[in-house]
C-alpha cells in the first residue's frame, strides 16, 4: 500500500470547512435537477474559447503522505489575458439573503481548482468567480476575486494541514488493517462442513470481480464464511470496504459478533452499524431542526472532532457506542453513523442504504465502489423489499382533504388539489364496473397536474408549514420519480376501497433496478439458507448469466431431525373444519415428545383461532403468543422464555414469515421442535395474480413465481430455526396435504425428504 490518499476536491473542502446545523425544514426535492439544469444553462452562455466540466488533478505532499486531489470544475473562462475559474451554485433562497460574499465551502472548492490549474499552467495570478443562480427566478449573482499563486499555495497548505490528522488516522489504520488481514487465520479451530468451500468461492468471486448466489444451510455459519474471505481480500488490495446488508436487527447482531470474533484473533477492523433514524433519535419527536434539537444545532461544527475521537478509540461502532459518543459531542446519532460509514471498513446496515434510490449513500463515488463488496444476507427478502423500494402509490382522499384544508387559504394549492381529486373521480367513473383494474399507460394529464401540484406546494412550503401538504408533497415526488422509471418491469393498477381510489406504479420485477443500483461495486454475494431454487433468485434479483451459483449441502446428519407430514388441508375454506385436528395433533406431539416448540401459522387470525381453542382445552400447558406489532424488547422477552432443559413443555404460537420465523437462533435444548401449518402461500389477491400473469407471459411459471416459491421460502425459514449445530436434535411437523405433492416436495431440503406420514 502506497502512502497516497485519494480525495475529491469537494469532499476535502467540505471536511475542513463545513459548519452549521442539520436543518430538515422544507427543501425542494428537485434541487439536484435544478442544479443540473442551471449548470447547463450557465455553461451554454460560455464563449467558444471557454471550457466546461474540466477535470483537474494534482498530487500534494504533506509530511509522510501524498494527497491526490481531483475533481471537475464547472467552467474555465478566458477573457483577454485573464483566466477565471467559474463555480456555479444554485440556491432556493433569495440572492439578497446570501451570507456576505458567498459561502466559505464554495470559495474553498473554487480556489482549490484555481490552485491546480495555476500550478500546471504556471500562472502567477488567476481569477475565481462564484455564480449564484436563484432556482425559481433564474436571477444571477456573480462574485469575482483574484488570487496570486502564492496566496493559493498558502490556502491549499492550510486545507491539507487541517485534513491531515484525519487522513493520517485512516491511513495508519488501513495499513495496520491490511497487515493484520494477511496474518488472520480462520477464527475457529476447525471449519464446519461446507464452510471452507463457501469461503473459497466467496474469495474467488471477489478476486475475479464477479457476483455469487449461494444457498447455504442454516447453522453452517454463513456470516463468518462470507466475512472472513472478504476481510482476507483487504490484505490483497482487492477491497477497501465491505457492506453487510440485512433486513433484520437480529442478523445485524450476528455480523457484529463475527467482526468481534475476528478482532479477538488479531484483526484490526473498524465496523459501524447504521440503525434507523427513528430508533436512535434522542428526542421525543424526530424533528431535525436546530431550534428544536440541540443534537442538530451546530452538528457540522462538532462532527469532525467526534469522528476523530471515535475512530481513534473504538473498533466496534455499534448503536450503543455511537450513542455514547453522540451524547459526548452533542451530535445527532443517526447522521453521525452515516458519516462514519465513509470511514469504516465494514458497514452493517439495511438493504435500502444501497438499493433504495431515495435513501442510498450518495457520497460513495464510482472510484470507491470498485473496491467495495456487497454481502447481502437473507437475500430472499430482497425480492419483496425490491418491489417495495421501486413502487409508488397515490390515493384520491388526501387530495380531497387538502382541497378542504386550503379553501380560502391558498388558491394555487386549493385548485391544484381540486383538479387532481377531479381526475381521480373521472377515473372512478371510467372503471365503474371494476374494483381493481390495470392501465396500459399513465395519463399525461395526471403527470402535468402532479407537476403543477409540486410547484405550488414548494412555493407554499418555502414560506409556511402544513404537515398534510408536506406529507403529500413527498408522496407525489416519489410517484413522479418512479414514473420516470416505468418500463415493462412495471404494471400500473388501481383499486377502489369504499369511496377512495388508489393508483399504484407497481414494480412487478425488481431485477433490472436492483442490478442498476448495485452497478459499479466490485462484487456482490447474495446468500441465504432458502435461496431455492437458485435460478429463480438469480433471475429476480438481477443476476447475470456469468454469475456464480453455489449450493452447499447441509452439514447436519439426517438422524438429527425427525420429519413428519400430516396431510390435513389448511386451505382458507377448510380452516374452520380442521382446527380441532390441529389442536389434537399438537397435544399428541407434546405428550409423546415434551419440550420447547414453535408453531407457525399462515395468518394471525388462524393463529388466534387455534390458540384460543388450545388454551381452553389444555389450560395447564404453558403457552406464549406472538403479539401484533411487538417491540424489540417484547420480542426478546418472548425468546428468553425458551430455556434449555425445562421440566415443562412450552409452546410459542407465531406467524409464518413473521419476526420469529427468521434469524432466530435457539440452540441446543432451547428448541426441540417446529410445527409448520400450511405451505405459506401468500394470500390470493389482485397484486399477486398480476405477478403470476406477468411471469406467465414471459414463459416462466407464473404461479410458482407469485405464490409457491415465496410461500415455501417461509416454510424453510421456519423449519430452519430447529437444527443450529452438530449437537442439536428435534422434530419438524409439516401440516398440509400439499407437502405430499411433487411440486412442493421438490422444494424441500434433501435432509427433510425422508419423512413419515402421520
Amino acid at each position: 500500500m502506497t502512502n497516497t490518499i485519494q480525495i475529491a476536491v469537494r469532499s476535502l473542502v467540505e471536511h475542513v470547512y463545513s459548519s452549521g446545523s442539520i436543518d430538515s425544514k422544507f427543501r425542494s426535492q428537485s434541487t439536484l435537477l435544478d442544479g443540473t439544469r442551471i449548470h447547463q444553462k450557465i455553461q451554454k452562455t460560455y464563449q467558444e474559447s471557454d471550457q466546461k466540466e474540466v477535470y483537474l488533478r494534482t498530487d500534494y505532499s504533506f509530511k509522510d503522505l501524498i494527497f491526490t486531489i481531483d475533481g471537475r470544475c464547472d467552467g474555465l473562462l478566458f477573457r483577454d489575458e485573464e483566466v477565471t475559474i467559474d463555480e456555479i451554485k444554485s440556491t432556493s433562497q433569495p440572492l439578497e439573503q446570501l451570507e456576505g460574499d458567498g459561502h466559505l465551502v464554495h470559495w474553498a472548492q473554487a480556489k482549490m481548482y484555481a490552485y491546480i490549474y495555476a500550478k500546471y499552467q504556471q500562472i502567477q495570478e488567476i481569477f475565481v468567480q462564484l455564480t449564484y443562480v436563484q432556482v425559481e427566478t433564474d436571477e444571477k449573482k456573480y462574485i469575482r476575486k483574484s488570487f496570486t499563486y502564492k496566496e493559493l499555495e498558502v490556502f491549499v497548505h492550510e486545507v491539507v494541514e487541517n485534513y491531515y490528522p484525519y487522513a493520517k488516522l485512516l491511513y495508519d489504520h488501513r495499513k495496520e488493517r491490511n497487515e493484520s488481514s494477511k496474518q488472520l487465520e480462520f477464527p475457529f479451530e476447525t471449519y464446519r462442513a461446507g464452510q471452507r468451500r463457501l469461503a473459497g468461492v466467496v474469495y474467488k468471486t471477489i478476486s475475479e470481480e464477479k457476483s455469487l448466489f449461494v444457498k447455504a444451510p442454516t447453522g453452517i455459519g454463513k456470516t463468518i464464511s462470507t466475512l472472513f474471505p472478504a476481510v482476507k481480500a483487504f490484505g490483497e488490495g482487492y477491497l477497501n470496504r465491505i457492506f453487510y446488508l440485512t433486513a433484520k436487527t437480529i442478523t445485524r447482531t450476528t455480523a457484529e459478533d463475527a467482526a468481534s470474533k475476528m478482532r479477538s484473533c488479531g484483526l484490526c477492523l473498524k465496523s459501524v452499524t447504521i440503525t434507523a433514524k427513528d430508533k436512535v433519535c434522542f428526542k421525543e419527536e424526530t424533528k431535525c431542526q436546530k431550534e428544536y434539537c440541540e443534537f442538530a444545532n451546530g452538528y457540522y461544527d462538532r462532527v469532525n472532532g467526534a469522528i476523530l475521537d471515535i475512530v481513534a478509540n473504538e473498533y466496534c461502532m455499534n448503536r450503543e457506542v455511537i450513542e455514547k459518543y453522540a451524547r459526548k459531542h452533542t451530535i445527532c446519532p443517526f447522521e453521525f453513523s452515516i458519516d462514519l460509514a465513509y470511514v469504516a471498513d465494514t458497514i452493517i446496515c439495511d438493504y435500502n442504504y444501497i438499493f433504495d434510490p431515495r435513501v442510498s449513500l450518495k457520497r460513495l463515488f464510482e472510484e470507491q465502489k470498485k473496491t467495495t463488496l456487497l454481502l447481502i444476507d437473507e437475500a430472499h427478502n430482497l425480492v419483496d423489499r425490491g418491489r417495495e423500494m421501486f413502487s409508488a402509490a397515490l390515493n384520491k382522499d388526501p387530495f380531497l382533504q387538502l382541497k378542504k384544508e386550503f379553501k380560502g387559504v391558498d388558491k394555487v394549492i386549493y385548485e391544484s388539489a381540486a383538479k387532481i381529486n377531479a381526475w381521480f373521480i373521472s377515473l372512478k367513473k371510467e372503471t365503474v364496473e371494476q374494483n381493481e383494474f390495470t392501465l396500459e399507460v399513465l395519463d399525461e394529464e395526471l403527470i402535468l397536474l402532479l407537476t403543477q401540484f409540486i410547484e405550488g406546494a414548494e412555493s407554499f412550503l418555502h414560506k409556511d408549514s402544513s404537515p398534510n401538504l408536506l406529507e403529500l408533497y413527498f408522496k407525489v415526488n416519489a410517484f413522479l420519480k418512479i414514473h420516470d422509471l416505468l418500463d415493462d418491469h412495471f404494471i400500473i393498477y388501481g383499486e377502489k376501497i369504499k369511496n377512495d381510489i388508489s393508483l399504484k406504479l407497481f414494480c412487478i420485477d425488481p431485477s433490472k433496478l436492483l442490478q442498476k443500483m448495485g452497478k459499479g461495486y466490485r462484487s456482490k454475494v447474495f446468500f441465504s439458507a432458502t435461496l431455492s431454487p437458485l435460478p429463480y433468485y438469480q433471475d429476480i434479483l438481477g443476476g447475470k448469466e456469468e454469475d456464480y451459483l453455489l449450493s452447499i449441502p447441509s452439514p447436519f446428519k439426517e438422524e438429527q431431525t425427525d420429519i413428519f407430514i400430516k396431510p390435513l388441508s389448511t386451505r382458507y375454506r377448510d380452516r374452520e373444519s380442521t382446527k380441532e385436528k390441529i389442536v389434537t395433533l399438537v397435544h399428541s406431539l407434546i405428550q409423546n415428545r415434551p419440550g420447547n416448540y414453535l408453531i407457525f401459522f399462515p395468518s394471525y387470525h388462524y393463529l388466534l383461532t387455534v390458540y384460543d381453542l388450545f388454551v381452553n382445552e389444555f389450560p395447564k400447558v404453558r403457552t406464549l403468543l406472538q403479539g401484533a406489532g411487538m417491540s424489540e424488547l417484547e420480542r426478546e422477552e418472548f425468546l428468553e422464555q425458551f430455556k434449555p432443559s425445562q421440566n415443562e413443555t412450552l409452546i410459542g404460537f407465531a406467524v409464518l414469515g413473521g419476526v420469529f420465523s427468521e434469524g432466530v437462533d435457539l440452540k441446543g435444548d432451547r428448541l426441540n421442535g417446529v410445527v409448520v401449518i400450511g405451505v405459506g402461500l401468500p394470500q390470493l389477491c389482485y397484486e399477486r395474480n398480476l405477478i403470476k400473469d406477468h411471469f406467465t407471459m414471459k414463459d416462466k411459471n407464473g404461479y410458482d413465481y407469485a405464490y409457491v416459491y415465496p410461500g415455501m421460502n417461509k416454510v424453510l425459514q421456519a423449519g430452519g430455526r430447529l437444527i443450529r449445530s452438530e449437537e442439536d436434535h428435534g422434530t419438524i411437523v409439516l401440516v398440509d396435504d400439499r407437502f405430499l405433492h411433487r411440486q412442493y416436495q421438490s422444494l424441500l431440503p434433501l435432509e427433510w425428504r425422508n419423512f413419515i406420514v402421520i
